[in-house]
């Protein structure tokens, strides 16, 4: 048998070459004589000419295929479920499949879902959110929506966070034998309670980032005042946002507290009227991200270190970053909307 023929019984034939085929057969010629000309093999000359005397057609039929463990209605259920409570486990989906007498395995309840589009996700997690914050973010949306792009540029927005010396975040693969998960070299270190962590206040801008400070000991609104003191004008001053920039900060206590309101007054400092429970907008929560990421790649084996690498790697964030993320706050804001003050996929 050729390579073609070969190739032929592996395949579906294109329905030009079935129609062909039986153009010869009505013409008069025999299957040992098409099947030549065509290098189709007889079997399937057969089969094509057999099918169209039976059923007048050369097209494919629809195939029966193994039948549904599940019911539509069964699946439609278990859809309903799902949609009803997004957090429901198989193990739960399995005993409702009981109830309705259709007994199903975990495998299947999985596929039912996937074929409908449901898929099993870590849940995001997100702030808690009350219709007062809900209805604060979304007044705040419709406000700055219109703002211009050279009115978001003088922006320079800030937030702290806390980053582990030996934390969650230095998650890795590695590639290995069998056998060999323990060898030294395709293991983490960790030490008991993470290695310690620092937090950090940073600042940013679409012309690059400010400073970033490591905070000692406690933070507290006089500490918070003592930064602000030393970093905030520094900062506007490198990115070069003149006095008339605006500063952005969420509504933290150490942020509302009344030195630091009176500070910021008594500098002329211009506060950006910030929702509660908005992380979403601010688009430093991604900078936060991308510094974790480019740290413990890094493997910093102690505090001291863990601080020296944070201001490099801080400082190596590409202005285009920046200038990116602060471009994405008009989607934000409209994503806000949509969403009417809930959480966003920011």
């Amino acid at each position: 048998m050729s390579e073609q023929m070969r190739i032929m019984r592996s395949k579906e034939l294109p329905k030009e070459l079935r129609d062909r085929i039986v153009a010869r057969q009505r013409s008069g010629q025999g299957y040992k004589r098409i099947s030549a000309a065509l290098k189709v093999p007889k079997s399937t000359v057969a089969s094509i000419i057999l099918k169209w005397k039976k059923f007048g057609m050369t097209r494919t039929l629809p195939r029966p295929g193994r039948p549904a463990k599940l019911s539509n209605r069964g699946r439609r259920a278990l859809v309903r479920e799902v949609k009803k409570n997004p957090k429901i486990t198989v193990a739960e989906l399995q005993r409702c499949s009981r109830e309705m007498g259709e007994s199903s395995t975990k495998s299947t309840i999985t596929a039912a879902l996937h074929q409908s589009g449901h898929y099993g996700r870590v849940a995001r997690r997100k702030p808690l959110l009350s219709a007062r914050h809900m209805k604060a973010c979304i007044e705040f949306a419709k406000k700055h929506m219109k703002d211009s792009q050279t009115m978001r540029n003088k922006i320079l927005w800030s937030d702290e966070t806390k980053i582990e010396l030996f934390g969650v975040n230095s998650k890795r693969y590695v590639w290995r034998k069998p056998g060999t998960a323990h060898h030294l070299s395709n293991t983490i270190p960790t030490v008991k309670h993470g290695g310690g962590s620092i937090m950090l206040w940073g600042c940013f801008s679409a012309a690059g980032t400010g400073r970033l400070v490591a905070i000692e000991g406690k933070m507290n609104a006089a500490k918070y005042r003592d930064i602000l003191e030393e970093n905030l004008f520094q900062s506007a001053q490198d990115l070069r946002l003149g006095r008339r920039f605006t500063f952005q900060q969420d509504n933290d206590p150490k942020h509302t507290a009344k030195i630091t309101k009176e500070w910021l007054r008594n500098n002329s400092v211009t506060v950006l009227d910030w929702p509660s429970q908005s992380p979403d907008l601010n688009p430093i929560e991604h900078l936060w991200r991308d510094l974790k990421m480019a740290v413990h790649q890094r493997s910093p084996s102690n505090l001291t270190e863990l601080e020296r690498i944070c201001k490099e790697e801080w400082q190596r964030i590409p202005k285009s970053r920046c200038e990116k993320l602060v471009a994405s706050f008009p989607r934000r804001l409209m994503a806000v909307l949509v969403q009417k003050g809930a959480s966003t996929q920011y």
